[in-house]
């Protein structure tokens, strides 16, 4: 089942996952990494005993919401994961076009401090 027909899914069976008593699908979201884990261990606990407690193989409703409801749990992470990556590369890639500038400005420092009085007097009186 694909991410977008669980996010239907969940929406429309209102999903309730434990955090801080419950919470749906949208206040994931807001949720740290570290706080979508602590959810994602209650769940697959949570699934853990519902297999050890069952002499079926058949999946109920209740089993299909669970798994679900971890499937949603690992999107929502692997998305701010993802996100988190590309902001921290982001950051990486400012820091390193502001050192390349500063170089550059240094460069046509040292190159204007190089020429000679008569080059600068020359300079000065195109500015004016």
């Amino acid at each position: 089942m694909s991410e977008v027909n669980l996010f239907e899914i969940a929406t429309r069976d209102n999903y309730q996952f434990p955090f801080r008593g419950v919470i749906n699908v949208i206040d994931l979201w807001t949720l740290s990494v570290q706080n979508l884990d602590n959810v994602f261990k209650t769940l697959n606990a949570e699934a853990k005993r519902s297999e050890e407690e069952s002499l079926l193989s058949a999946k109920t409703k209740e089993n299909e919401e669970l798994s679900n409801k971890i499937e949603i749990v690992k999107h929502i992470v692997g998305v701010k994961l993802a996100e988190q990556a590309a902001r921290e590369d982001a950051k990486k890639k400012k820091e390193m076009k502001q050192r390349l500038l500063e170089i550059k400005a240094k460069r046509e420092d040292a190159a204007l401090e190089n020429m000679s009085d008569a080059d600068l007097d020359k300079m000065l009186a195109e500015l004016d």
